[in-house]
């Protein structure tokens, strides 16, 4: 196995990308796979790819465009829409490759990416397996959840703001991810998003950074990722949902889920949205793995 440093270029960006390619000749099964809100492929995602690739699949993993070490403007924008036609982009590569099977090509997305994946499984049928760990399913019901009727109205008004700023010509607002020292309002505040994101800046120097435009936060409160769930039988797709999550919270992923048609599979790890990149990394990365392999096979 070896692990190749790529930027593939998309419309209007490039994607910086690890490319790892299983030993033998091929062709080999492969796996496209991006990180969630904000985060870039330093911050773990290197030990999926690693287990998925010593099991004989081929792995391309990607930074979203404007994050990271891609290309793209405006920097540090989640917009879904881009976000998922990337994910198609890179099946597209995939299915380019002389060492890869198009035949078998699999998709891997954690938190935001996760729901990428459920929406990109329903409508691409190029997908011939899904696994979605820990997904946002509904910014609406997200939302809701997170912000107190009282302030909806105020935040809404935010967001109007920053499209007006935006036509007029003027640059993106940011907002933090987590809290900084001036005090400013962060996306997160809860302990365990907390200590994730701050691991950003060990884990990869230079190429993280703790914000996000504003218009990624208007983005994520109309994202349904999970409104056509049923739509991606018959690919195979497996869910791995954490028991505590507040993030993509557990209720709204198990209903989600719920409404899936098989072939499908449901992995729950015990403890918050961030317990699969360490704490429960042994069990999501070998249920995904094993779930890969089963319906897309080893490398001939």
């Amino acid at each position: 196995m070896q692990r190749i440093d790529l930027q593939i270029p998309v419309p209007g960006a490039t994607l910086a990308a690890w490319w790892y390619v299983p030993g033998g000749p091929g062709p080999h099964p492969a796996v496209a796979m991006a990180h969630g809100f904000g985060a870039v492929k330093e911050m773990f995602l290197d030990r999926f790819a690693e287990c998925f690739a010593q099991a004989g699949l081929a792995v391309l993993v990607f930074d979203h465009r404007g994050f990271g070490a891609s290309g793209g403007m405006p920097r540090q924008e989640a917009d879904p829409v881009l976000q998922t036609r990337d994910y198609r982009h890179a099946i597209t590569w995939l299915c380019a490759r002389p060492e890869v099977d198009r035949g078998r090509i699999g998709i891997w997305g954690t938190s935001y990416s996760g729901g990428h994946v459920l929406q990109v499984a329903a409508v691409d049928r190029r997908v011939r397996c899904a696994v979605a760990q820990v997904p946002m399913v509904s910014g609406r019901a997200q939302t809701q959840r997170r912000v107190h009727p009282a302030r909806m109205a105020a935040m809404h008004g935010l967001f109007h703001e920053e499209r007006d700023r935006l036509a007029a010509g003027q640059a993106p607002r940011l907002r933090a991810l987590i809290p900084t020292q001036d005090g400013a309002p962060s996306v997160y505040d809860a302990p365990e998003a907390v200590a994730f994101y701050a691991q950003g800046e060990r884990l990869a120097p230079g190429s993280f950074v703790n914000a996000v435009t504003l218009s990624t936060v208007a983005h994520s409160t109309e994202y349904e990722p999970g409104a056509q769930i049923e739509a991606i039988s018959p690919t195979p797709l497996l869910m791995i949902v954490a028991t505590d999550d507040s993030i993509t919270p557990t209720d709204l992923a198990l209903a989600a889920y719920q409404r899936a048609l098989e072939p499908k599979r449901l992995v729950l790890l015990p403890g918050d949205h961030f317990v699969p990149y360490e704490r429960e990394f042994e069990r999501a990365s070998s249920a995904a793995r094993d779930w890969l392999v089963a319906h897309l096979g080893a490398s001939q």
